[in-house]
């Protein structure tokens, strides 16, 4: 089964990677979050492609896609669905808000007020919306891909740190070399190739490549290498805040996902190491006057990944 994996990750980075020039890890790490059933974190300047690799993923990926333009007058019920007095049955129906979707796109998350975006705690977690009462399961992956602007830029409000702790991974695009935003331009000179791009894959074989990765083998010793690296952020002088819990079961999930991706049935502490700044650098609060001196999350854990001792085991014996 992970050879299928690595397969259907082989299709979708090609894929997406004729709408998004020079970003191959990045699309890569995009498509381990959908095998993951994780949520993605897209945060860089405007006009860098955040929102076009975001529909580039959902187009080739086969599922149901809903895209939500976050701005300060959204309200919670935009996102998620109200119920609506329905005067001829003299009830209150349901109507099912774009959270309904197998992926859905928050495009520039961090422009709506912390009210609005928090209406996508349960969802992200739980995978369920509750109105009224009444809890509504959603569809099967469901998967948030969202884009944020740094939140220097005006007009952006900070995601609270029990959503940003939702995300698995948080991706930064930053600019092109001059070769590969030449041939940007050669792509997008006549028409733009997301119009063209046609999925790869469906619902049906992504779930049976999520139910593969589920089923990677991690030694104890990685395990313990993944909690190890987790508990240092926690314990580093320089952070307020380390990486929680969640943080470690990302860690392990994303490394099943990039093991199989690989066509491995078994974890090796290289994809716990290659991972980590993606998995963890987001969830981790730097001290201030520690970020007075220089020290940002990624200084973090990258000092954590050069120190902490590696374990030699990994491969499934058989």
């Amino acid at each position: 089964m992970p050879a299928t994996v690595r397969e259907v990750v082989r299709r979708l980075v090609d894929s997406v990677g004729t709408v998004i020039v020079g970003k191959e890890a990045e699309v890569e790490l995009c498509v381990l979050t959908v095998l993951c059933r994780g949520h993605l974190l897209i945060e860089d300047v405007p006009g860098v492609g955040k929102t076009m690799l975001a529909k580039a993923l959902a187009r080739a990926s086969g599922c149901h896609f809903e895209r939500v333009q976050f701005t300060p007058d959204l309200l919670p019920g935009d996102v998620t669905g109200v119920n609506v007095f329905n005067p001829r049955t003299v009830t209150f129906e349901f109507r099912r808000g774009p959270v309904f979707a197998q992926i859905l796109l928050a495009d520039e998350i961090n422009r709506a007020t912390p009210k609005t975006q928090s209406s996508l705690l349960e969802a992200m977690e739980e995978r369920q919306v509750t109105a009224d009462g009444t809890t509504h399961p959603l569809p099967e992956p469901f998967i948030v891909l969202a884009t944020e602007n740094p939140i220097e830029l005006g007009g952006t409000f900070p995601l609270p740190e029990a959503q940003v702790d939702r995300f698995l991974f948080k991706v930064n695009l930053g600019y092109l070399s001059l070769d590969d935003e030449v041939a940007m331009l050669d792509r997008f000179q006549v028409s733009s190739p997301l119009d063209s791009l046609a999925p790869v894959t469906t619902p049906e074989e992504l779930l049976a490549c999520m139910a593969a990765v589920n089923q990677v083998h991690c030694d104890r010793a990685v395990k313990e290498y993944c909690v190890r690296l987790v508990q240092r952020t926690r314990n580093h002088p320089d952070v307020s805040l380390g990486a929680s819990p969640r943080g470690s079961i990302g860690l392990l999930r994303a490394s099943q996902a990039h093991a199989a991706a690989q066509g491995r049935d078994y974890i090796l502490p290289e994809d716990v190491k290659r991972l980590a700044p993606a998995v963890l650098t987001h969830r981790i609060i730097v001290r201030p006057n520690a970020e007075l001196r220089g020290v940002a999350a990624g200084t973090v854990v990258n000092e954590v990944l050069d120190t902490e001792a590696v374990p030699v085991t990994g491969r499934r014996l058989a």
